[in-house]
């Protein structure tokens, strides 16, 4: 019989956490080793930076195409940051989807109730704790890209984040790199099995059965 195990339905994945808590790096590595997970690249109204591709980091718009946006109903989430608007375009993500490939979201909780609450069936909402906030403190000094005000907002506000954990479907503590990202890998790899993904299965369950030995 035939092994095809297609079609299948896109994970959407959405990892969050306090900044400074590992997420980015962990989402980097995963991606590095899933080829098959490709990253939602939102629209900004904010200019584009030096280094910076339109198109890989962001999609550059001015604040009219952002608003017909809003009005077509066309982002998963969007959200006002210091004067510019950033936001998730909701038609590539659903065709990936469809398509079978995973998406993956390094976005905040805001953001992820918004996705969760427009793709109930879709989202995988993962959030990452500091193993302490003293630790989290020392991890925002190390990498030197903040002034102490800076870090110290960063502090009280992951408190706020924390307290939004209880929302996501998986919550664990990153104090070890490699043993978060292997439950990271582990969660990805059990929601790409799940079965109402894999549509293929009824079509193989069926051939299994009517299988002549």
């Amino acid at each position: 019989m035939s092994n095809d195990r297609t079609p299948r339905r896109g994970v959407l994945l959405i990892v969050a956490s306090p900044s400074g808590a590992g997420k980015t790096s962990l989402c980097r590595r995963l991606m590095a080793d899933h080829g098959g997970l490709e990253l939602s690249v939102s629209m900004t109204t904010r200019g584009i930076r030096p280094g910076e591709v339109a198109g890989r980091d962001y999609h550059f718009v001015d604040h009219a195409e952002f608003q017909n946006g809003i009005d077509a109903d066309a982002f998963l989430e969007w959200a006002d940051v210091h004067g510019n608007r950033y936001g998730s375009p909701r038609e590539p993500v659903e065709r990936a989807l469809s398509e079978g490939r995973d998406v993956l979201f390094d976005i905040d909780w805001q953001g992820a109730r918004q996705i969760a609450h427009k793709c109930p069936d879709d989202a995988v909402r993962v959030f990452i704790l500091p193993p302490s906030l003293a630790e989290l403190r020392r991890r925002l000094v190390t990498r030197s890209q903040d002034a102490e005000e800076v870090i110290e907002r960063r502090i009280q506000n992951a408190k706020g984040e924390i307290e939004h954990c209880a929302e996501f479907d998986y919550v664990f503590v990153n104090d070890d790199f490699d043993r978060s990202y292997a439950e990271l890998a582990h969660i990805y790899h059990a929601e790409r099995s799940r079965r109402f993904r894999n549509t293929w299965v009824e079509g193989y369950r069926e051939a299994l059965l009517s299988e002549d030995v």
